[in-house]
């Protein structure tokens, strides 16, 4: 499954899915300090890039349109399909209401790479009823960023009901056999019955999928208080929760681990696990409720 999200426009490409492969409809929208700055000339300015995600892979209007955003629509052949043309301003006023007309329109939102857009709380906790949370992207970490786990946790502290997901954001500069390729570094695994467009989305949706650079996991299944985690070889496992309570589980002598049982408690309300091998690679689940 890929998720062709090119900036600021949709551009449909549902001639690429078979019974093997799907491609999921959407676009990056970019939203600045200053729309007329480049953010790779700019280093200090602000930005926040959303994903869109179409419910309906023959959704192709794209919501919020910007022609200035769009600064690549005259290499492309097909026309832009949009409704009205729309300004946008770096606000949470605005992108709020971009979030709102994202869900209007048909769409799933995720708020991507919040470090790189140079974001913090101040930025990101007044957004209201994003889907998603890029934990990890290839191309950030090919430029020397970490993963935005601890957004992750700070938007859920806070009450934000949000899942977390992992991607390239790959531009594919030098192709794949170039040391800094964006590609195949992240991506999420869906639990979704088969390979049709409605059944992914709708497991995206509902949160039954978990994010990867590397790991499997096989199953996570509470039984009263105790949490059990299987999966693929791994150098260590963490359980983590909406408080200051974490605990890690690793092998005494090194040994590779495939499974870690943990014991919840009253004195938080959610929980995610984190399976690291001996790589640096991670699998993130996400947060679920303790009762």
């Amino acid at each position: 499954i890929v998720a062709f999200t090119d900036h600021d426009a949709i551009h449909g490409n549902s001639h690429l899915s078979d019974g093997e492969f799907l491609a999921i409809t959407g676009t990056e929208l970019a939203v600045k300090e200053d729309a007329t700055q480049s953010t790779l000339l700019a280093y200090k300015m602000k930005c926040a890039h959303l994903n869109f995600y179409a419910l309906e892979e023959g959704n192709l209007i794209t919501p919020c349109y910007s022609k200035i955003y769009d600064k690549y629509k005259s290499e492309w052949s097909d026309e832009v399909l949009y409704e009205s043309e729309y300004k946008r301003t770096y606000s949470a006023e605005c992108i709020n209401e971009m979030i709102r007309i994202g869900h209007e329109k048909g769409f799933l939102v995720s708020l991507n790479h919040p470090c790189w857009s140079l974001q913090d709380s101040t930025d990101y906790l007044p957004y209201e009823g994003l889907d998603f949370i890029e934990i990890a992207n290839t191309s950030c970490q090919i430029m020397g960023y970490g993963d935005d786990e601890s957004v992750f946790d700070i938007m859920t502290v806070n009450g934000k009901n949000i899942y977390c997901t992992a991607a390239d954001d790959n531009h594919n500069i030098g192709g794949f056999d170039n040391p800094k390729s964006d590609s195949f570094g992240n991506w999420v695994m869906i639990d979704s019955p088969e390979l049709e467009y409605g059944k992914v989305m709708s497991a995206l949706k509902n949160g039954d999928f978990y994010a990867s650079s590397g790991p499997e996991i096989y199953s996570l299944i509470k039984d009263g208080d105790r949490v059990t985690v299987k999966c693929s070889e791994a150098e260590k496992i963490l359980f983590i929760t909406d408080s200051r309570k974490r605990t890690r589980f690793i092998d005494e002598e090194g040994k590779p681990i495939t499974e870690a049982t943990f014991e919840t408690s009253d004195t938080y309300q959610k929980f995610r696990i984190v399976v690291c091998d001996k790589k640096g690679k991670k699998a993130y689940t996400q947060f679920y409720n303790v009762n």
